[in-house]
């Protein structure tokens, strides 16, 4: 393991959402037109961007969240959440009459789940506000985006970022057939087998036999590195140099949401302390199956002490 470059601890800025979860425990997920029993409900808080900025904290990161949360009492709540989380709130918009945004989550009993999302006052963040908090993105260590929010403001962040060369992670989840692939630079795109084959119009299968397409295609949209998620199966790693895969946790898990963001924001964590690339995603690995542990998203997402021991038991 690489030791941080400095003791202070490294800077993150994450722009992206930020939702209450209502999640269904139910026996089966419904098919179309199906109506299904749900043994429980919960309310957790979530959204994609906020999920990733607690596991990046969680893994001791100074993190600055960017993104909007309604006037209201969820969002009052919201806030004082990610304080108590250690996280940075002084970029987080208030909508006035906009609602917080809310996922609703159908989870089944071998952890497989469904999402639909209202944005609410996620879809109010703009680039104009993303440039205000511009001083913040050029002192980061890293900065995290996901698809989430509107997409004119996680490229002005990214636009800012690129141009102070700090490195930009990108989790392009939900796709958009509009993101400007090419326009920007970044570092690492992180994406599930799906995402991977839709943005690059190749089988992921082939990945590790076909690397001189798989590059071309990367060097066509300006990313450095790639990871492709593939749940319980060895995430796969490619880079101009290098093409390989790490291993997971074997572990029975218990819900699934939030194990990609737990993985994006440990990722990220690591790269901002300057972990080489290898370990950041064995590390990463680790946080997005131990995640699956337990109900809800930013409830079961390990600490750093947590992640590092298992780490050291995969070996």
């Amino acid at each position: 393991m690489k030791s941080p470059a400095h003791s202070a601890a490294p800077r993150v800025v994450v722009v992206g959402s930020l939702n209450l979860d209502l999640i269904a425990q139910v026996e089966q997920l419904p098919a179309a037109g199906e109506t299904v029993p749900a043994s429980d409900l919960l309310r957790r808080f979530g959204g994609k961007g906020a999920n990733q900025a607690v596991a990046a904290a969680r893994q001791g990161a100074a993190v600055t969240m960017i993104g909007c949360v309604g006037d209201d009492a969820d969002g009052t709540a919201y806030r004082e959440h990610l304080v108590r989380e250690g996280i940075n709130t002084r970029a987080i918009g208030s909508i006035p009459r906009t609602p917080t945004g809310t996922a609703l989550i159908a989870v089944d009993r071998q952890g497989q789940n469904n999402i639909v999302v209202i944005a609410g006052a996620n879809a109010r963040l703009t680039a104009v506000s993303v440039r205000n908090q511009s001083a913040i993105i050029r002192h980061a260590g890293a900065l995290l985006a996901q698809l989430e929010v509107p997409l004119a403001a996680v490229v002005e962040a990214m636009r800012i970022a690129n141009g102070a060369g700090v490195p930009v992670v990108l989790n392009p989840s939900p796709l958009r057939s509009d993101f400007p692939w090419g326009r920007m630079t970044l570092h690492t795109v992180i994406t599930n087998e799906l995402e991977a084959q839709r943005i690059f119009g190749l089988p992921v299968g082939n990945l590790a036999r076909a690397t001189v397409a798989w590059r071309r295609k990367l060097a066509e949209r300006r990313i450095a590195q790639l990871l492709v998620t593939r749940g319980a199966q060895a995430t796969l790693c490619l880079t101009a140099e290098k093409c390989f895969a790490v291993p997971t946790l074997r572990i029975r898990p218990v819900d699934t949401v939030g194990a990609g963001d737990a993985f994006a924001g440990t990722f990220t964590a690591r790269l901002a302390e300057g972990f080489a690339f290898p370990e950041a995603v064995m590390l990463a690995n680790c946080a997005g199956a131990l995640t699956t542990l337990k109900p809800g998203a930013q409830a079961a997402m390990p600490s750093r002490w947590v992640t590092q021991r298992e780490r050291i038991r995969l070996t």
